[in-house]
């Protein structure tokens, strides 16, 4: 049988109260307040301007030593374009001197010179890129640190086949060095730091 407007959960009405009875379950809270929260510190801003994180003032040693790898690799670069260079010379003078080669014989000289100078086209690009990327580590930004980070990639796959032959070994590690201490910490607080 249900009794009309009985509250389970209370006394039932119309009836005295006695002493409080004890309440079960998570005490009241208070409607919260809005109260001021304490500001950022003051004081210098890090990698994207975020508070307490200092921006570096100088270039760390990771930083310098890739833009170093990048001037050398350059200089490789501009090597192999005398390189390649030579060897075109070498092949146009003795292409001239022995006039007995046959119509398939003077189209591999041929198919070897447009080889060459499509190697030297690469070098060239290689060696500005190089050069571009370390001339702009003091200024730039963090898009100079990604393409560091993609030309070593580059770099590393391209001279797999030379350091089989030990003559790449060089460039090879150069280039995982650059990739390293560009994706460090530091070098990314360095290329993220804000310039004012």
């Amino acid at each position: 049988m249900s009794y009309p407007n009985q509250n389970p959960y209370g006394p039932p009405q119309g009836q005295p109260q006695g002493p409080p009875q004890p309440q079960y379950g998570y005490p009241q809270q208070q409607p919260m307040q809005s109260q001021p929260y304490a500001p950022f510190p003051a004081g210098p801003t890090g990698p994207g301007g975020m508070p307490g994180i200092p921006a570096p003032n100088q270039m760390p040693g990771g930083v310098k030593a890739a833009r170093v790898m990048l001037f050398i690799l350059a200089a490789t670069g501009v090597l192999g374009i005398i390189g390649v260079t030579v060897t075109l010379n070498r092949i146009s003078s003795a292409s001239a001197n022995y006039s007995g080669f046959s119509g398939d014989s003077a189209s591999m000289f041929a198919l070897g010179k447009g080889a060459l100078i499509f190697v030297m086209i690469l070098q060239a690009a290689y060696a500005a890129l190089a050069l571009v990327l370390a001339l702009q580590y003091a200024k730039g930004g963090n898009g100079i640190r990604i393409g560091s980070i993609i030309f070593g990639s580059v770099s590393v796959l391209c001279s797999i086949p030379f350091a089989i032959g030990l003559w790449g070994v060089p460039n090879f590690v150069m280039s995982i060095l650059i990739i390293v201490f560009a994706a460090k910490q530091d070098g990314q607080a360095w290329f993220t730091r804000p310039r004012y």
